[in-house]
């Protein structure tokens, strides 16, 4: 099902660039075009290939390498979902899992979630967010994001819990595949809403690990923003060196 809103032009051409990756056009270890040379051949402005070049930047699929210009690095690595609590948002089973639906509904998306989506600013999109609880305890709140073209006429739709992932219920219903996804991880004060939702005092932040599923073409299908109270976590992350 094509999206209501046509993506910015930076996402297409982030989303094109991506595809000649994934084709071996730009292999990687290779240079991509100067921008200059991405100017000539899309007929964008500089502004809007620079802000291309960053967006795969920040997602992993390009790098900038000092004396060679901007590398491909290939396809971000998927890690084992066990690894990965972010994919939890992904595969979580609303039904079962511990916690409470809060919130479903079409409401206004905030800025960074709506650049992921490709949608204009003040634009709205479905929301289902849940609060993950541990023995009584608030740990966790899962705001997912889905554009309204690809959820109409879904269970996601729908005011109570969804039987199964919700990855699952997209791509049996609407056929798409989650190929990749991208965490970003940041801290801020959270809202009143949250603050209240997660029982946190004042002045008291949260992590913020914003989860972006994409298709084999880039296209983001899901977003979802897991907030962690900061005074209750702990993490650890192993990276293997080559």
């Amino acid at each position: 099902m094509a999206y209501e809103v046509e993506a910015p032009k930076y996402v297409r051409l982030a989303q094109t660039l991506q595809q000649r990756i994934e084709d071996g056009t730009y292999p990687p270890g290779t240079r991509v075009p100067s921008e200059n040379q991405l100017v000539q051949a899309f007929g964008m402005s500089r502004p809007t290939v620079v802000r291309a070049l960053e967006l795969l930047k920040r997602d992993g699929w390009l790098e900038s390498r000092q004396g060679f210009g901007t590398i491909v690095r290939g396809r971000p690595a998927v890690v084992e979902e066990k690894d990965r609590r972010g994919l939890e948002a992904l595969t979580r089973d609303e039904s079962q899992a511990r916690g409470r639906l809060v919130e479903v509904g079409e409401v206004p998306v905030p800025a960074r979630v709506a650049s992921v989506l490709g949608l204009p600013k003040r634009a709205k999109a479905l929301v289902r967010r849940f609060l993950v609880e541990e023995d009584g305890e608030a740990v966790e709140l899962v705001s997912s994001y889905f554009p309204a073209g690809l959820v109409e006429g879904t269970e996601l739709c729908s005011p109570g819990p969804v039987t199964g992932s919700l990855r699952e219920h997209l791509e049996t219903r609407r056929k798409v595949r989650f190929d990749h996804v991208t965490e970003r991880v940041s801290a801020r004060l959270p809202g009143s809403e949250e603050a209240a939702l997660l029982d946190l005092p004042s002045g008291v932040p949260v992590l913020s690990v914003l989860v972006i599923a994409r298709d084999a073409s880039g296209q983001a299908l899901q977003v979802s923003d897991m907030l962690l109270p900061a005074d209750r976590q702990e993490l650890e992350d192993t990276y293997r060196l080559n």
